[in-house]
């Protein structure tokens, strides 16, 4: 699944894109397979009286979901979940693969949403919040994530320290990778209960958290498999990971290798040597 920083890589290709332009279409295409609706929580003719006609005002994000805020004061919300992608492309672009929305724009370019696995969809919303399914967290790059408010969301917990990184509730925006990246970064093993983290351990893990979603961010996103940015084009954080999807191979610090176990129904990639 796309996170913070796959997420983030799209809005920044598409904030200048596409503000201040109107959406002056929408094409939903047959659906051939099991109906799943792409559009979430209205039916297609109130979402498409809301979106049509409306300017973009600004292209915001909130954890893993992108808000296009128009001029009607309502809110263009989208969520990629595991497999979809968000394509801005050019008038007469060739078609997409699993092709599940197209919004027209004014100056004739596209904006596509392309979901193999139909996980995914669209709101129209007055605010983001309303998509969401229960309350996000602080923005872990933002100013309001300080040290406390981590050691706040990790006090007392007796789960393990990476389940409390994926609550979207606790903080918003981290998923598997960057879990796995963070607690490798700060020497900690994702296995420890949250609770039992010392105010440096807290402190490790608060600087590792904004280290590599800002590294993955710089790197555009990892595409381990479906993650493309706005252009149809593959981030590169894969290439750089210490211990996601590495298991077996020797810890690039200590030569030990890196295990993997499941942790919360999720695969689990750590140093033992490094992260005791």
């Amino acid at each position: 699944m796309p996170e913070l920083p796959e997420v983030e890589t799209i809005r920044r290709d598409l904030e200048g894109r596409l503000t201040g332009r109107r959406f002056t279409a929408v094409r939903i295409p047959p659906d051939w397979g099991k109906p799943v609706p792409v559009i979430k929580g209205i039916d297609e003719a109130r979402f498409r009286e809301g979106v049509i006609g409306a300017r973009v005002e600004g292209v915001e994000r909130r954890g893993k979901y992108l808000a296009f805020r128009l001029d009607n004061g309502l809110q263009l919300a989208v969520h990629l979940r595991m497999t979809g992608s968000l394509l801005h492309r050019p008038a007469g672009a060739g078609p997409d693969r699993f092709l599940r929305a197209t919004l027209a724009l004014d100056d004739g370019t596209e904006l596509r949403f392309a979901d193999m696995r139909k996980f995914g969809g669209l709101w129209l919303v007055e605010d983001v919040a309303d998509a969401v399914a229960g309350d996000l967290g602080p923005e872990p790059l933002s100013e309001g994530f300080t040290e406390s408010v981590l050691a706040g969301a990790l006090r007392g917990r007796k789960a393990p320290v990476k389940a409390v990184l994926l609550d979207q509730r606790r903080v918003a925006g981290i998923g598997n990778i960057y879990a796995d990246e963070a607690c490798f970064a700060a020497g900690i093993d994702p296995r420890r209960p949250a609770g039992s983290l010392s105010p440096e351990e807290v402190a490790a893990l608060h600087a590792a958290v904004r280290k590599v979603l800002l590294f993955g961010v710089e790197s555009r996103g990892a595409s381990f498999r479906d993650y493309q940015d706005a252009d149809g084009n593959s981030g590169s954080m894969q290439m750089h990971v210490q211990v996601f999807r590495r298991n077996g191979k020797p810890c690039y610090a200590c030569g030990a290798a890196i295990e993997r176990v499941r942790l919360g129904g999720r695969s689990t990639h750590f140093c033992p040597k490094c992260q005791r």
